[in-house]
């Protein structure tokens, strides 16, 4: 195993994402060995209930989720199966059924919490895959340790600090032979490249990669707050003072304030705009009109006139 291996205390975790101690907790587990970690784990510390997608887009789903189900069963554990319609690209489809399906299950258990088995090798994957796509410093914070799902419900990942290797042994060591989803090798998919490249590059260590990604969020944190404090002071309501503001500063202001309009732009969509308030130039993003000057204003474009 790559890197140096530390103790873990998933109970200290678990509270420092403010899980109460005697607060149930919902489990996200698909069969693999992470998620039957997680499982293993967390059922000593707190009361969980589990949960298993079962997406139809393998045969073998159906049967994996039963599997989980009657290991359940062996631990007293409550455990539900959760047939889902994917609609749209098969991964990004996946995961918007998935976590819809995984919020609705919470709410109707009165779960206020939903663990995922996300780790330190996970982590460093999705860095280099955005490293790839160039991101920013948001993107490169990697998948957060906790985020709101739905109302009432928080999507947390406990296990960040944990190798791949770890969670596996936890699996072998208690004699269990977990399911492995052939998704996961398939090239086709940017998440295996990599994998792949971590594992032919003993230099690429995960762990030093995942806590790169622990400082980019916390620097994540500081340019928010940052942006709150710069936007009370240089957003009146009508216009925008951008003088002397860091690109950076300035793209969130902006971004902000497009989303008032109900926009969310594209991150080159929105430099664009940027950059023409800069020169002086008056543009449009979809149903907004920005002018430049000593404050910039933004108001609904008006109706294109038909021909």
């Amino acid at each position: 195993m790559q890197g140096q291996s530390v103790p873990h205390d998933l109970a200290a975790t678990l509270e420092a994402l403010g899980v109460g101690p005697g607060e149930p907790l919902g489990l996200a587990v698909s069969g693999g060995p992470d998620s039957l970690a997680l499982l293993m784990l967390a059922k000593h510390i707190r009361p969980v209930r589990v949960a298993t997608v079962d997406h139809r887009l393998r045969p073998e789903a159906r049967a994996e989720a039963e599997m989980v189900a009657d290991f359940c069963a062996r631990l007293g554990v409550p455990h539900d199966i959760l047939a889902v319609q994917v609609q749209g690209s098969v991964q990004a489809g996946a995961r918007e059924a998935r976590y819809s399906a995984l919020g609705d299950w919470c709410a109707r258990h009165a779960l206020r919490w939903l663990a995922t088995a996300h780790h330190a090798d996970d982590q460093a994957e999705t860095l280099l895959m955005r490293l790839s796509r160039g991101s920013g410093v948001s993107g490169l914070a990697g998948v957060r340790r906790s985020r709101a799902l739905r109302d009432g419900v928080e999507l947390i990942r406990p296990l960040l600090d944990w190798r791949k290797a770890e969670l596996e042994e936890v699996v072998r060591a208690a004699g269990i032979t977990p399911a492995l989803d052939p998704s996961n090798f398939d090239p086709a998919y940017d998440r295996t490249a990599a994998r792949s490249l971590l594992g032919a590059a003993p230099w690429l260590d995960a762990a030093r990669l995942a806590q790169s990604a622990a400082n980019l969020a916390d620097a994540e944190q500081a340019l928010e707050w940052a942006a709150e404090l710069a936007f009370v002071e240089r957003w009146d309501g009508a216009g925008l003072d951008p003088r002397e503001l860091p690109t950076e500063l300035l793209r969130r202001l902006v971004l902000r304030i497009l989303a008032a309009f109900g926009e969310t732009p594209r991150g080159p969509d929105l430099m664009r705009l940027i950059e023409a308030l800069r020169a002086g130039r008056t543009a449009t993003l979809a149903a907004i009109k920005a002018t430049p000057g000593e404050r910039w204003t933004f108001a609904p474009a008006p109706p294109r006139r038909s021909r």
